[in-house]
């Protein structure tokens, strides 16, 4: 199929182009500002391990299916859905499957790109020297009165999304290849400059080492074992379109399970770097790990205020986090910018101007959710808080689960195995066994866990 059928939006350029991009999509707020706070709660080396193994056994043979997917049919994932139920003479309803990851991409870059403008603030913030000197009280009052304020956050929720679609509306080559071309080796750069920062802390390094990577399985609840298993699965971008959309634009020629691998890998590894870099700045600041959410934005900056260098690395580390979110941000739009140019016959232009809107004014709803709406609750939430309940704990548990069993039990064997084009028939059967079984089995016990069953 895949043979003579090629995206009307183009294709990578390379299998680099669209490592560089999928990487992008994966890495964003989920491995710098969340990965290091789960950890803290977690107890640290135990619960990294337990993720590794998660990303291993669920993360990759997941990641080879979203993106195989996209890659067979060269289509969005609502009409990838429609195109292969066909082909495998399954019940036209799973293309309900590829409405469901656009419209929660959709939904997650609405909140998403809120919390960006948040760090794009706080780049100005510490630029300005905000931080300098603060104690616990100043940076809690200092975001306090950043939440309340309606007007900040939403010019900078504007201007975070104004960046997302002129890079989006650029196309594959010159829009999303360029920008991730840019931005992942500067993220790198930034990244690698943190972690030779935190080496200044001597002991408190040493400290941060032995607290990320030494396990000790007395602090690992089972609780900690379930939201590891989940955030191994979401911090790779599955079950929200981006992926299968990112895949739609590969060559033929590009070994799906090689790329997967690498890019999980990449990805991986952000995450622990972001923790090398992290914990020796908690622990020399006399801070807690376990700090929950305001980890980055109400803890780290009062580190940054009262250390040498602490100006200048305050600075790096927000544009860093800025650099992480739009990556991620222009993956998310990206499967609905596809749909309306492929289903509604608009121009790319069109279309970024269309869905960039309806995603701007949703954001609104997660702005007033923590000021003039903050009393405004549906089903005991805000709006921010169900919009975040419905994309991470069930569209997307939900999402990955049907890739799993679609990919393993309705495709043909003779598809997925010519998608895959796997090297040797052991890796492809350990492929099947893992997409039939293991990932299909963990996403459901996740998925039961978020909705408070186990």
């Amino acid at each position: 199929m895949t043979d003579t059928k090629k995206s009307i939006h183009g294709q990578w350029s390379s299998r680099f182009a669209f490592i560089l991009a999928a990487t992008g999509s994966a890495v964003g707020l989920g491995n710098i500002w969340k990965f290091p706070y789960i950890t803290g709660e977690n107890g640290g080396g135990a619960f990294v391990l337990v993720y590794l193994l998660c990303v291993l056994l669920i993360g990759i043979p997941i990641m080879m299916a979203e993106t195989m997917l996209g890659r067979r049919s060269r289509q969005n994932p609502i009409n990838t859905m429609v195109t292969l139920s066909e082909e495998a003479g399954a019940d036209k309803n799973w293309h309900y499957l590829g409405w469901m990851g656009v419209i929660a991409g959709f939904l997650i870059l609405s909140y998403y790109s809120v919390i960006a403008g948040w760090a794009s603030a706080y780049v100005l913030k510490a630029f300005t020297g905000s931080f300098f000197g603060a104690d616990a009280t100043t940076i809690k009052g200092l975001f306090d009165n950043f939440m309340a304020s309606p007007i900040q956050l939403t010019f900078w929720h504007s201007l975070f999304m104004l960046a997302t679609m002129l890079v989006v509306v650029r196309g594959v080559n010159t829009g999303l290849e360029k920008a991730v071309r840019f931005l992942m080796p500067s993220l790198f750069v930034l990244l690698i400059l943190m972690v030779a920062y935190a080496m200044t802390f001597d002991d408190y390094y040493d400290k941060g080492i032995k607290f990320l990577f030494t396990p000790d399985f007395s602090k690992l609840t089972a609780n900690g074992v379930l939201t590891a298993m989940g955030h191994a699965f979401f911090t790779l971008s599955l079950g929200m379109g981006a992926i299968m959309i990112y895949g739609s634009y590969l060559p033929k020629d590009v070994s799906i399970a090689k790329t997967a691998i690498l890019i999980a890998g990449t990805d991986t590894a952000v995450a622990l770097l972001a923790g090398i870099a992290i914990f020796p700045i908690v622990f020399a600041a006399g801070l807690e790990p376990a700090s929950g959410p305001g980890l980055i934005f109400q803890i780290l900056p009062i580190a940054f205020g009262n250390m040498t260098g602490g100006w200048l690395f305050g600075i790096l580390f927000f544009v860093m986090l800025v650099f992480a979110a739009l990556s991620s941000s222009i993956s998310l739009i990206e499967p609905a910018v596809a749909w309306l140019i492929e289903n509604k016959d608009m121009s790319r232009e069109q279309a970024c101007i269309r869905s960039g809107l309806v995603t701007w004014l949703l954001g609104l709803g997660t702005i007033f959710s923590f000021n003039i709406w903050s009393g405004f609750k549906i089903f005991d939430r805000t709006i921010f808080q169900l919009m975040d309940y419905l994309t991470a704990n069930l569209m997307l548990p939900i999402g990955g689960f049907c890739i799993a069993v679609f990919a393993g039990w309705i495709m043909k064997q003779q598809h997925t195995e010519q998608e895959l084009d796997m090297s040797d028939a052991l890796s492809y059967q350990v492929w099947r066994f893992l997409i039939c079984y293991i990932s299909p089995a963990s996403v459901f016990v996740v998925f039961l866990h978020v909705v408070g069953v186990l």
